[in-house]
């Protein structure tokens, strides 16, 4: 393990092992947060891995307490990392005022804007300096990544994939924020993070993305029928949907009757999830 690490915990789980680190982020300029999931696959041999980002106000601890994805990541020989969605304790003013804004909520863009740009660079800390610490920390398969993510997360995942579709072999999401140059949220983070010119936001939009650049992979998306947050158009699933149509993007969009936006929702789905990135990843 590479001093760049620090171990915080580790737990046996399905004969793998959680576990937490922290080290320091030079994409961010600061101390990160994450937490993996290691198949009992990986005491032997080399192994895919799956990244998942979570949603406004959570970190890493969210998706690896709550999902219960360890189960399938051990049947499936697939390693699993769950980042933190922002930088913290940065001195950032205001930075901790509101939940949709700044700490827990890094949107997974690269800011250009002060006082954010110095350390709100979760775009290319997800990309390219995570990928790279995994792939010198741990028995990975480096050309087999895929990444999947819930509301926020969903929304990072997707312009992720499109942004990069030779790193990841496949895309997912739970209730992605599908659009978010057309509702609050976006227009809240794009604008604080970006500016007001409009033009950078469709560099992190997967709408207005889908429009430039196609998977060779099928989408994912679940999406809750009974989503508060659907409800009040944060999310915009139809406006992805439609995107994809146009242009001929093969997308799997599930309308789940009676489900919300909570962890139980992805608890109930996440199977199907690893089972699709499965397909991709052991190719």
């Amino acid at each position: 393990m590479f001093n760049s690490l620090s171990l915080k915990s580790e737990y046996r789980c399905f004969d793998g092992t959680v576990a937490y680190y922290t080290h320091h982020s030079d994409s961010c300029n600061c101390d990160l947060n994450f937490a993996v999931y290691l198949p009992p696959l990986a005491q032997s041999q080399p192994v895919p891995v799956l990244y998942y980002l979570s949603g406004l106000t959570c970190n890493e601890e969210n998706f690896i307490t709550k999902a219960g994805a360890q189960r399938y990541a051990a049947e499936l020989g697939i390693m699993l990392v769950a980042p933190d969605t922002s930088p913290r304790n940065t001195g950032i003013p205001g930075e901790d005022e509101t939940w949709d804004l700044g700490s827990g909520a890094g949107f997974y863009i690269n800011a250009t804007e002060k006082p954010w740009s110095e350390h709100y660079q979760m775009y290319s800390y997800i990309t390219q300096e995570l990928p790279q610490l995994i792939k010198d920390n741990f028995s990975v398969k480096p050309e087999k990544q895929s990444i999947l993510g819930h509301s926020m997360g969903g929304h990072g995942a997707l312009i992720c994939a499109l942004k990069n579709p030779q790193q990841y072999q496949s895309v997912s999401a739970f209730a992605p924020i599908a659009a978010p140059m057309n509702c609050p949220w976006g227009n809240k983070s794009f604008t604080a993070y970006l500016g007001s010119a409009r033009q950078k936001w469709a560099e992190y939009d997967a709408t207005e993305l889908i429009k430039q650049t196609q998977l060779n992979s099928t989408i994912l998306i679940d999406q809750g029928t009974a989503d508060q947050f659907y409800e009040q158009k944060q999310l915009l699933p139809e406006n992805f949907q439609q995107a994809c149509q146009q242009v001929g993007q093969d997308l799997n969009l599930r309308w789940q009757t009676g489900y919300d936006h909570s962890y139980f929702t992805i608890s109930t789905f996440i199977k199907d999830h690893m089972q699709h990135h499965a397909v991709y990843l052991n190719k």
